[in-house]
């Protein structure tokens, strides 16, 4: 038995479908396989047109033919023409003489003048559902369309197909990806209208361009990693990863596993081989939060990578070398940590070549209530109640409040408001998680703040307390409280803590 020749057309067809699934913008792929149709097929005239499933229609996405503009003004209902009846049944159809078919609708071409004999349509599916047909209209040699020209056709199809759904799965990335870009962007916008907060925004600026190692300090809730994101995304590194590592999070043996990665068996547990932190952000940021919390051996690999840029996985012995920006961050007097043998002297001063200081929220009072109002903006769609503003009371207790978890505490207060409140268009002062009237009742201000910070706000303003009822005298405020002077000296370093005579 002699085997049918091939037709040639299939041949090309192969040829030229890796460049067609190869184009991303959904456009140009349509485009593109409409005009390979037309050339391929020799058709006078040919379309792809779309289903709009909420409106039940059929759009022309792309036409070619004398007519190609004014074809594309017409929309076809499902089941109208020799189009909407294979968009319909999911069937193809060829029509060698529309004029002996009841199934042709002839509005568009008496439209448009296009005059036409004959039709081959296939649909495009995705999951067995039609989103589409294409169609030709006549072949340029006066011959009708024959049966042989469905076979290419619905190669053409099948083809569509792959590359629709490629370059809308594509699509969806790209939109995904802003959406993100953006959530992101608001996320770590660091808000504020003060002048302390101007200047670490302004020295954030000026040490962005640089690959200069940065010390970042300030209470717990100031928006250290904040600062530290502006930095990362304002310089040169900004295309590369930033990778943020708390300290405090893990234990040695998992924070050097956690940064430097692990071999396959170096240790229980290591089933195969990890990459670190430090591979991941190489050409970009290490961002260290709580870095007070290393233990010495880890300071000293640390530092290692600080001046060498090398590192050995666990259980390799062969040295990596990165290009890394370390930014690092801490909630504790580090300079007091090295007086006291707890951090070493040598990491200290090649963390702290730039200091950025943030001030607590009480000391930026003009802070308090931008910063409510951003996040009463960012919680309040959770609510369903777009108009939601704040009570006069309530931004009077908020701007008085002491706020000893800073902005994180002012952020979570906002959203419990907004979420647990009982007003129905404003936020009241008993909605706030705190005492709605500024009694002087420490403890009730410091609910909703972790045990630690509570205590460090207590013994802060006992110390200013005493200190100002003592004139600023660290001698006379020591042997008052019944402690060492130098003992009183580090408190007043580590919080901060005004020492000047009052006049």
């Amino acid at each position: 038995m002699q085997n049918r020749p091939s037709d040639p057309r299939v041949s090309i067809l192969k040829d030229i479908s890796p460049l067609l699934t190869s184009v991303l913008d959904t456009d140009s792929v349509l485009e593109m396989i409409i005009e390979s149709v037309t050339r391929l097929m020799e058709a006078k005239a040919s379309s792809l047109l779309l289903v709009d499933k909420s409106r039940k229609k059929l759009y022309f996405q792309v036409a070619t033919g004398e007519a190609k503009e004014e074809v594309k003004k017409f929309e076809i209902e499902l089941g109208q023409g020799i189009a909407g009846h294979v968009a319909l049944t999911g069937k193809p159809l060829l029509v060698p003489d529309v004029s002996k078919d009841s199934r042709w609708d002839s509005t568009i071409s008496e439209a448009t003048g296009f005059e036409t004999q004959s039709i081959a349509c296939v649909p495009i599916k995705s999951k067995q559902e039609v989103i589409g047909v294409i169609q030709i209209i006549d072949r340029e040699d006066g011959q009708p369309i024959r049966e042989a020209d469905m076979e290419i056709l619905s190669h053409f199809s099948e083809l569509s197909s792959v590359a629709i759904e490629r370059a809308r799965n594509y699509k969806d990335i790209v939109n995904e990806n802003i959406y993100l870009k953006k959530e992101l962007e608001s996320r770590y916008e660091i808000i504020g209208v003060s002048k302390a907060i101007e200047q670490v925004i302004a020295d954030a600026v000026k040490v962005a361009n640089s690959k200069t190692t940065t010390l970042i300090t300030g209470e717990s809730g100031t928006g250290k990693e904040l600062v530290a994101r502006l930095i990362h995304k304002i310089g040169p590194r900004r295309k590369k990863k930033l990778m943020v590592v708390n300290c405090a999070a893990f234990t040695d043996t998992l924070l050097e596993s956690e940064l430097f990665g692990h071999e396959k068996g170096s240790f229980t547990g290591a089933i195969s081989r990890k990459t670190g932190v430090l591979e991941i952000a190489d050409g970009g940021t290490l961002f260290m939060d709580e870095v007070a919390e290393m233990s010495p051996s880890m300071q000293v690999k640390l530092l290692r990578v600080i001046q060498e840029g090398t590192f050995n996985r666990v259980g390799s012995p062969s040295p990596m070398q990165v290009d890394i920006r370390v930014i690092a961050a801490t909630n504790k007097n580090l300079f007091e940590e090295v007086k006291r043998g707890t951090f070493r002297e040598d990491l200290y001063y090649r963390l702290n070549v730039v200091h950025i200081y943030i001030p607590p929220l009480r000391e930026r009072r003009d802070d308090i209530l931008v910063l409510a109002q951003h996040f009463l903006d960012k919680y309040r769609s959770i609510r369903g109640a777009a108009n939601l503003a704040f009570d006069p009371n309530t931004l009077e207790v908020m701007q008085n409040y002491h706020w000893p978890g800073n902005v994180r505490e002012l952020e979570n207060a906002i959203e419990r408001a907004v979420v647990m409140g009982g007003g129905e268009h404003v936020v009241r002062p008993e909605d706030l998680p705190f005492s709605a009237t500024p009694s002087g009742d420490t403890a009730q201000e410091l609910l909703g703040c972790s045990l630690k910070e509570a205590l460090d706000s207590f013994k802060r303003d006992f110390l200013q307390r005493n200190l100002d009822h003592q004139g600023g005298s660290v001698k006379d405020t020591a042997k008052i409280l019944g402690i060492q002077r130098t003992y009183l000296s580090r408190l007043i370093s580590k919080y901060g803590l005004n020492t000047r005579r009052n006049r």
